[in-house]
Formats: structure tokens, sequence, C-alpha cells
């Protein structure tokens, strides 16, 4: 079975054999269980013919009014002890927090509305990746490499791969930091080599003001098997500041991480046929379908219903009367966290 990626014309009227074909094989490379299924995109930055639709009047990542026809980009980021304080995550878009083996995290940090000088320590990407990546269209994808069986699902998915080993003059060393934990990459030599890079489109995002209600919550923590992250409210920087382990997580360009609005995502987590040199079988996040969540914004915390049909489409937030959840301008933190207790697959 193989991905049908066909950026031509006669791969967009292809487009329903993609879908079918894709599901099949994202289902093979997890448990089983996969989580829907995905499409070649339909945005890939011009390389079809098609005319660019026309920019948003805000970013559909952050609501803001910057950098609405900017490419996208996702890169990979260790967030472990040794990896921090990690470089220009508090420039990201979206940051996702996904469980890895051994119950540890990593982020998927998401540029389009501007750039960083650097970012880092870049990492490998997982099987989760591929499943959270299409809603975005056909993004450049940086990481710094990938379990060998999973190669194949790489080069077939809906990316474009600029990957240590594909893109390594956009890569550097630097610091006092071990390998691993001393690669970066500079962002707009990262996106020289994509220079196709989808622009951005919605993903299910809302922004405005904030809903009736809410519960008053000076901070949530959020755990995994083997770590947890915090976020307290700071009224006097209007955001959440987070906290790694308990310690403020800090930025390595001064000042403690946070966005403005944290998703916190209830999402079924189990085991895919992946596993590390150590044995340990690398989760896979059900991020499809529909589940529940709590948004945090403007000191509040807010219970609220997840949606995503495919892996084409967006995720929505709504309220429990069915209104859209709008987030608050700015950055928005995706923390996925298994639904139930702390899980290790």
């Amino acid at each position: 079975m193989r991905f049908v990626w066909d950026r031509s014309v006669r791969g967009r009227m292809a487009a329903g054999l993609g879908v079918a074909v894709l599901g099949g094989a994202l289902a093979a490379c997890s448990d089983g269980g996969g989580p829907g299924r995905a499409e070649p995109p339909s945005a890939t930055g011009g390389d079809t013919g098609t005319p660019a639709p026309t920019a948003p009047a805000t970013h559909p990542f952050t609501g803001g009014k910057r950098g609405l026809r900017n490419p996208v980009l996702a890169v990979k980021i260790e967030n472990t002890r040794p990896a921090l304080p990690q470089s220009g995550v508090g420039s990201a878009d979206i940051v996702y927090v996904e469980q890895v083996e051994g119950g540890e995290t990593r982020l998927m940090a998401v540029y389009s509305s501007k750039l960083p000088k650097r970012v880092g320590p870049v990492r490998s990407a997982r099987i989760s990746d591929l499943h959270i990546l299409p809603q975005f269209g056909r993004p450049a994808f940086a990481f710094s490499g990938v379990q060998s069986k999973m190669k194949k699902y790489i080069r077939k998915a809906p990316v474009y791969d600029i990957s240590q080993e594909s893109a390594g003059s956009a890569y550097f060393r630097a610091g006092p930091k071990p390998i691993p934990y001393n690669l970066y990459a500079d962002p707009k030599n990262l996106l020289k080599q994509a220079p196709k890079a989808a622009p951005p489109r919605d993903i299910g995002f809302h922004f405005g003001p904030a809903p009736e209600g809410g519960k008053p919550t000076k901070g949530f923590t959020a755990r995994w098997p083997a770590t947890t992250m915090g976020f307290t409210w700071s009224a006097k920087q209007s955001r959440w500041l987070a906290s790694w382990g308990g310690q403020p997580d800090r930025a390595a360009e001064g000042g403690v991480l946070g966005g403005r609005t944290v998703v916190v995502q209830y999402a079924k987590t189990t085991r895919s046929k992946f596993h590390d040199f150590l044995g340990s079988y690398t989760p896979l996040i059900h991020t499809t379908g529909t589940g529940r969540a709590t948004v945090l914004r403007d000191g509040k915390a807010y219970s609220a219903k997840w949606s995503r049909p495919s892996e084409d489409k967006g995720t929505t937030f709504t309220t429990p009367d069915g209104k859209p959840m709008p987030f608050a301008t700015g950055q928005v933190w995706v923390l996925l966290v298994n639904d139930g207790k702390p899980y290790t697959p």
C-alpha cells in the first residue's frame, strides 16, 4: 500500500483515491487503531497552478494581524531537562506538547506569523506528528532524524522534509551541551529549503472575547508518566507562565515561556509499532474524533469539547452549549494528555 501525494493536476483529480490510500497507510504504521484519514493537501505553496487564496483578515493560528501569508514551519524540539532552556519556542504561534517514549514529552512548535533567529534543540520526529500535520496543508517540517522504519511514512506524508538529513546547511551545533542536546536550526534558512511550503489556513481555532462563565484558576498542572508541565496565570503579563518539573520554564532568550491560551486536550494514547533502541514503545496520540478539553485563558478554566473529523481538517473547540470556544489572541499551547490517568503504552 502506498500514499498518494501527487501534486500535479492529475493528482488533484485523484484526491478521493489519496484519501483512502493515506488512511490505510497511517493506520498500518500505528497499532491498527489509527485516528482516521488524511488526504493530499489543497494548498501546496502554488505549485499546482491554482490561484493562491486570499489572505485571511487575521492569522488563523494566533488571531493577530501579522504574517498572514507567511509559510508554515513545524519544528520538533527536545523537552527534557538536559535540553533546557530552549531557543525559539517563545516565537511560535502554536506549541504542541506530545508524549514520547519513557513517559517524557517533546514539543512541536509551529511558526508562521514570525520567526526566531534560531530554534532548538532540534530532535527527531514521531509518528503522532504525521497525524497532526495534515491539517496545515503541506507545511515545512524540521527534525533531526527518524527511526528507519518510519522514513517511508515521512516521504509519503504531506510535508516538505527539511530534516537535518535533507537540509543540513540550516542546522548547526552550538553551546556547551553534549550531543544530542546542542543541535539548532536557522528558521529562515530552513524555509529556503522549502520555498513552496503552504501558507496558513483555518485549523479550527476561533479567537475573540472570553465567553461567560469559566472557573477562576491560578494554575494548572498537566501530567505525563515521567514529567509534568504547569501553567500559572500572570495578570501582569496577561498570559500563562510555564513551568517544567515544578521549576520556571525559562527561554534561552530570557524570560519565562508561556501562552495567552493553554488548551489541555485529552486524547486517547495507545502503543504504535515503533520503539526506541531501549525497546520503549512510541505512543500514538489519537487526535481525530471527539473528546473533552480544558481551555485556560484570562485567569479562568473553561470546560470544552474538541472535534476533528479527519486528519486533513482542523480541530474545533466548543463550549458545553455547542458554541465556539474563543481563544485569546496570541500564542496557543496545546497539551496532548491521555484521556485518563498518565499512561505508558
